[in-house]
This record gives structure tokens, sequence and C-alpha cells, in this order.
């Protein structure tokens, strides 16, 4: 799926970042401890969950909602974010470091679990994550707000080449350059898939750090890229007048907005929190949210309280 998406630090950070949460994951204090307690305990009084996020503004938004959201029930939280792409953070929380992340369920499987599956809906993505997890994680329930990978071209780029769906990139797109984070070079959904999917090749790649979606946006209108991977709930898309080319073969599988966790870091009622969360939370919400955090500038606590208010939440 990662906005707008991403902030980046850049790969040297991101190695830094989850060597520190392999050091400092909760400390010698059993109250800074997520795994602490005994097993189905964590997350209960006197323990903290370490909630995290990856890279780029809309997960970092996501993982406050989350944070606040366990802490309206009276549950300690201490917050990880910005540390980096999936290859980076994920094994983070299979080893507990992490006890709480918002992940986007089509990624986290073709990326992080089963680079070979073909599900592609929610309801086929899901029963594969829950199949195919390791033991010691789960997720929770899914929302129906969705953010996809696609990739997205100007109105002025779609209407010379006809271009309307990943398709019709075969026969121009090795005349084009594709931007993207440095990891889309290697990602089934992502440079091999559309490859091996629709039978396009770029002629040149792009790399930026993961997330680089304001950077991407700049490129595409001054040309210096003429197609980019964008995610679907970024307001430059509508504002801008961007041409998201179909996916008729769904290469891009469903991603919707989903809690992975460290099943010894959360209790029950930090699970029905986070699916208190999932229930109430729509696209149209998270794009709404999304220009709220880039165009108004306004800071991603605040976006996430007002959200968890409207929705009946917290108080």
């Amino acid at each position: 799926m990662s906005t707008t998406r991403r902030i980046y630090r850049g790969a040297a950070f991101g190695l830094i970042a989850a060597l520190s949460l392999t050091a400092c994951g909760g400390g010698s204090d059993s109250d800074s401890n997520p795994l602490t307690g005994d097993s189905g305990d964590s997350g209960g009084k006197g323990k903290t969950i370490v909630v995290g996020s990856a890279n780029f503004p809309e997960n970092q938004l996501l993982a406050e909602i989350y944070a606040q959201a366990l802490e309206a029930k009276g549950l300690k939280v201490t917050r990880k974010f910005d540390i980096g792409a999936r290859e980076v953070y994920y094994d983070q929380i299979v080893k507990g470091g992490i006890g709480v992340f918002p992940e986007y369920n089509g990624a986290l499987l073709s990326v992080a679990v089963d680079k070979k599956s073909t599900a592609t809906s929610t309801e086929q993505v899901n029963a594969d994550l829950k199949a195919k997890l390791p033991a010691s994680v789960e997720i929770l329930d899914s929302a129906a707000a969705e953010d996809k990978d696609s990739v997205s071209v100007t109105a002025e780029t779609a209407a010379k080449y006809k271009l309307k769906t990943l398709a019709d990139l075969k026969s121009v797109a090795k005349n084009l350059t594709l931007g993207a984070g440095s990891e889309f070079k290697t990602r089934t959904q992502g440079w091999i898939g559309l490859n091996s999917v629709y039978g396009v090749e770029f002629g040149k790649f792009q790399p930026l750090d993961a997330g680089a979606q304001t950077t991407l946006v700049k490129l595409l209108k001054s040309n210096q890229v003429q197609a980019a991977n964008l995610y679907t709930t970024d307001p430059a898309i509508v504002e801008d007048k961007l041409v998201v080319l179909e996916d008729p073969k769904h290469l891009f599988s469903s991603q919707n907005v989903t809690p992975l966790v460290y099943k010894s870091a959360v209790n029950d009622t930090a699970k029905a929190a986070l699916n208190g969360v999932s229930a109430k939370l729509t696209t149209a919400d998270l794009l709404e949210m999304m220009k709220k955090l880039v165009d108004d500038k306004e800071d991603s606590s605040t976006v996430a309280k007002e959200w968890l208010k409207s929705a009946g939440l917290v108080s």
C-alpha cells in the first residue's frame, strides 16, 4: 500500500532506529517494558505498551490515534514513531520490541509474511495473515479505511500517452521514469509485479527514501519523473488533478488499516480499544485527517484527538 504519506530520514536512520529499539524497547524498569508481567496481562495496570510507526505522516497519525485510544482506557503508552520502512520495523514487532503497530494488511502480507501470496480481497488477505503470521503476533480487526499503493501520473502525461490503466503503460513505459521509495524496486507489489503482471518495464527508476510523497508529487509536476508510486489518501491527487492508473489485475492488494500486535503486550482492554478504532475509521476520515495534517499543518496529536472525539471513542 505506507504519504504526504512519508517523511524521510534515510536508510541509515532506519537502521539506527531499529538498533535503538532493540536496546531500549523497554529498559530494565518493569514499568517501561511492554513484555513484563505474566502473558496476557501486559498492557494492564502498571505496564507500558510500546506503540510504533513507520516513517511517514499518515502512519504516525494512525499510531497516535492508537496511542490515545489506549490511553483513554487507562493504559500506559510509550511512543516509538518514525522508525523506518517495513523491512526495518517488522522484526521488531515479531520480537516484542514494539507492542502495537498500525499496518496495512495487503502490504504486510506481500512484503513481510508471504511474498508469493495471491490474496487480494480484505477477507483473503486477513485469512492468509492469520494462518501465516509468526506465533508471537496477531492482527486485530481491519478498518474500512484503506490506503493503497498506486502508480499515478499527471493529467498531461495521461493525455499524451492515452493512459487509463496500468496495462496502458506497457508500450510507453520504456520512455518514462518511475519515482518511488527505494523499497518499491524489490517488491512484488511494485517494480517486479508491474513487469510480471502487466509486462511494464520503465526506462528508469528514480529511488527516494521510503515515503517521500511530497517530493514525488513535486517531481511529477516538474516532469522529472513521469509516473510515481503515490498512496490513494494523498490529498495531492485531488488538489493537483493527478491520475491514478486503474489496476484491473489487482497487482496492489487490499490495504486496510489493521492493528498488528505482539500478543504478550496487549490485554483484552487494549484489544477492545484498538478494535474500536477499526470499527469507526473510514477512508474518507483518513483523507480528511491527512488534509489537516499536510495542508493545514495541524499537529498529529491534535488531529488524532479531534477524530477520536468525533468518533465517540474519547470524551
